[in-house]
């Protein structure tokens, strides 16, 4: 039954998704403003649920690379030294996947268009395509 639980998370699809933090106020506040849009979707906190690697995958063919789903102001970001290095499509992809941390929250899919992060902009143009 286990194994039949894992294979059918590791398959999961981002069809209508959003991920956050579920301890971030600023992913909190966007989804309560995103309101009765966010019905039909799918919220993944990263932290208990990790994204899967067809998951962020997905992402990345909506984005158009890792980089655009990396963040650069997570804590670990510089505490890592990963400001003094230069990082690959490669490194951005094992980051994300090892530390919840490193994706730029909240990602709003839907369907074949993605929205990353919180600013206005971003939201505003999220609402729109929900």
């Amino acid at each position: 039954m286990n194994q039949l639980k894992n294979w059918l998370f590791s398959n999961k699809t981002i069809m209508k998704n959003i991920f956050v933090l579920g301890s971030c106020s600023t992913c909190q506040r966007i989804v309560k403003e995103l309101g009765n849009a966010t019905k039909g979707y799918t919220i993944q906190d990263i932290k208990t649920e990790k994204i899967t690697a067809k998951q962020l995958d997905e992402m990345k063919k909506l984005a158009g690379s890792y980089e655009a789903l990396f963040s650069r102001v997570a804590m670990k970001y510089r505490s890592m030294g990963l400001n003094e290095m230069e990082l690959t499509e490669k490194d951005y992809r094992q980051y994300i996947l090892e530390e919840y941390t490193f994706l730029k929250r909240p990602v709003i899919v839907n369907e074949d268009k993605i929205f990353i992060g919180n600013s206005k902009k971003v939201v505003e143009a999220a609402k729109e395509g929900m």
